[in-house]
């Protein structure tokens, strides 16, 4: 029985009931609103996360942390990721999200970044089981949302506490686990440890784990499912590089060959993304949106001198103009190879 043939139409994640088993995975600076949108407009995708949030901020409602779980009704199903190293700023994070109508909880327990872990959050909090059971627990008591958790195989590779943890959460009443198959350690280097993602789906009775990490194409996808046999994946880097993965996913779930984007559709969803980016932030969408054109340039067939552009522009009038050259030159591109996996040296856009 091949992997797709095991795949289900949907995925039940506490009270809610989502499309499919395909979520899109947080990523820190690009999972804001715009790009959720656009995303689920294409169609397949079964679940988006915001970009992580600090607790503490979030109550606080900096301007920041507002950005951040900025939603509308096309944006749904959504979850809401925060993290703290602090139990009662992360039970207070949850309540304000409960009492302002977000569906659902992730409590961040994977994020490897420095300024996470030394205030206590992120991955740092794998290191310390109880403490992380107790943190959890104290969440679930104090909202009626679903409670999922992202987090990574453990600290090091001396410390795989993620079977452990996910034990443990499940009896708590989480209702889903995703598993990003690295180590805090190993940061976003070396290979995805599939058998770590496997014990930890052993370790539990009924829990969804939802694998994470190193899928960049719908067969990575497919067969994360069938080696691990995780519930459901989340795909981060994969959905930048070919932002139709879900799209494919679906067609493979319903026996259709996947469909390759059209030229039109290429070009529509550059121009979709940075056109709802400026509705939630105006004139600086021009510099936010530099970033993105480095992972999609090679995907949507723009030559190397517009893709460039794209990097530099500087007004909605001269993006629109970029775009319409692409329209002529579509194709012309000679490097299949994304600029943002290709290690280039800091140069004037040093704020991508």
């Amino acid at each position: 029985m091949d992997a797709s043939s095991k795949i289900q139409p949907c995925l039940k994640v506490g009270s809610r009931t989502l499309p499919s088993r395909f979520f899109l995975a947080p990523l820190a600076g690009y999972t804001h609103l715009a790009f959720r949108i656009v995303m689920r407009r294409l169609g397949g995708l079964g679940l988006c996360t915001t970009d992580l949030v600090q607790a503490q901020m979030l109550v606080s409602e900096t301007r920041k942390s507002l950005e951040l779980v900025e939603t509308c009704p096309e944006d749904q199903p959504l979850s809401v990721q925060i993290y703290s190293g602090v139990v009662e700023q992360l039970v207070a994070g949850a309540k304000w999200l409960e009492d302002r109508g977000y569906e659902a909880i992730d409590i961040n327990m994977g994020c490897p970044m420095a300024k996470v872990n030394g205030s206590g959050g992120g991955a740092r909090l794998m290191c310390n089981t109880s403490g992380a059971t107790d943190m959890v627990g104290r969440v679930i008591d104090a909202v009626k949302l679903p409670v999922t958790v992202k987090m990574r195989l453990g600290w090091d590779r001396h410390n795989h506490t993620a079977p452990e943890l996910a034990a443990a959460f499940e009896q708590l009443g989480v209702a889903a686990v995703t598993v990003h198959g690295r180590t805090r350690q190993q940061g976003f280097q070396g290979n995805v440890n599939r058998s770590g993602i496997t014990e930890t789906v052993k370790a539990v009775k009924s829990m969804a784990i939802i694998g994470n990490g190193d899928v960049l194409t719908p067969e990575d996808a497919l067969s994360m499912i069938e080696e691990t046999g995780c519930a459901g994946v989340a795909i981060g880097r994969g959905a930048m590089l070919d932002p139709w993965i879900f799209r494919k996913l679906h067609d493979i779930e319903s026996g259709r060959a996947p469909r390759e984007p059209t030229r039109d559709e290429q070009i529509a969803f550059l121009s979709d993304h940075f056109h709802v980016m400026t509705e939630q932030h105006g004139d600086y969408s021009c510099l936010m949106f530099r970033k993105f054109a480095a992972w999609y340039g090679a995907k949507l067939g723009v030559p190397e001198d517009l893709e460039d552009r794209l990097r530099r522009f500087e007004s909605a009038a001269e993006f629109d103009a970029v775009v319409e050259q692409i329209r002529q030159r579509h194709g012309e591109r000679k490097s299949s190879m994304p600029t943002a996996l290709v290690k280039v040296p800091n140069g004037p856009v040093e704020r991508w």
